[in-house]
């Protein structure tokens, strides 16, 4: 075992599922102490359980100002100051600028765009002493759009601006913080899988190969770039937004 995350305090929010549950199980192998938040309290202090005493769940919305202070104040009391933090909690709603109602657009906002500013302020300033990852959840929808899901797409471009806009404060703060996004084109989990013709529920083991045109990538794929920017060998990666696609995006193919 590599042992990449060892020594490192991680905060996974929306751990208890998908993504997130993938991420913090890598991390904990890894060798990092795993703050675990997320709504589903039954799933998360389960993976809490499987992974040991080296992870803490707390239950978390991630739109609460309280929410943060809570989040934080238990992690320093557990393990000490955070090293990372994974903005990993959102929401997808389907919904064009036409049909899209004005609460439902607030709903994806307060989560998506709203949480995450709040996991960054809080996150930055439990790091500016000793230094840190900050990794945040965007899409490809924040660089081309999806018609279809109009709020989504606002919301993870707002957190592309954000990223970028906490990476360079920390750098001219003088901050030992790095801040990067990350835009899946598709990921599947049980938030996906309902949009999908079928309900998919399986994918093959490997995205390419005998599968070029292959859209949608497993947790764990996602889950291998969280753990390199949460390590040291990411140190002089930051602002960067990291598609993780399929060359996609690239393509311009809707």
């Amino acid at each position: 075992m590599s042992q990449r995350t060892e020594g490192k305090i991680a905060i996974v929010t929306g751990a208890a599922s998908g993504v997130g549950k993938e991420d913090a199980l890598l991390l904990a192998r890894e060798g990092a102490r795993v703050v675990l938040t997320d709504l589903n309290e039954e799933a998360g202090h389960a993976l809490a359980r499987e992974i040991g005493e080296t992870a803490l769940f707390v239950p978390h919305d991630i739109a609460s100002e309280a929410g943060w202070q809570q989040v934080m104040a238990r992690t320093e009391k557990q393990f000490g100051a955070p090293s990372v933090l994974v903005n990993n909690a959102a929401i997808l709603l389907l919904g064009s600028v036409e049909d899209a109602t004005l609460e439902q657009w607030q709903r994806v906002m307060r989560i998506n765009a709203d949480g995450y500013f709040l996991g960054c302020k809080y996150g930055v300033a439990a790091m500016k002493a000793g230094g840190g990852s900050i990794v945040n959840m965007s899409s490809v929808a924040a660089l081309g759009g999806m018609g279809a899901f109009c709020a989504y797409s606002a919301s993870k471009g707002a957190v592309a601006a954000l990223t970028r806009a906490v990476a360079g404060h920390c750098k001219q703060s003088g901050y030992r913080i790095r801040c990067n996004s990350i835009h899946p084109d598709g990921i599947l989990t049980p938030m996906t899988a309902a949009f999908l013709p079928g309900g998919a529920t399986a994918l093959p083991e490997e995205v390419g190969g005998a599968e070029p045109m292959q859209r949608m990538c497993h947790p764990r794929d996602v889950a291998n770039l969280v753990l390199f920017l949460a390590s040291d060998e990411s140190r002089f990666i930051n602002g960067a937004e990291l598609r993780i696609d399929n060359a996609q995006t690239i393509m311009g193919v809707a």
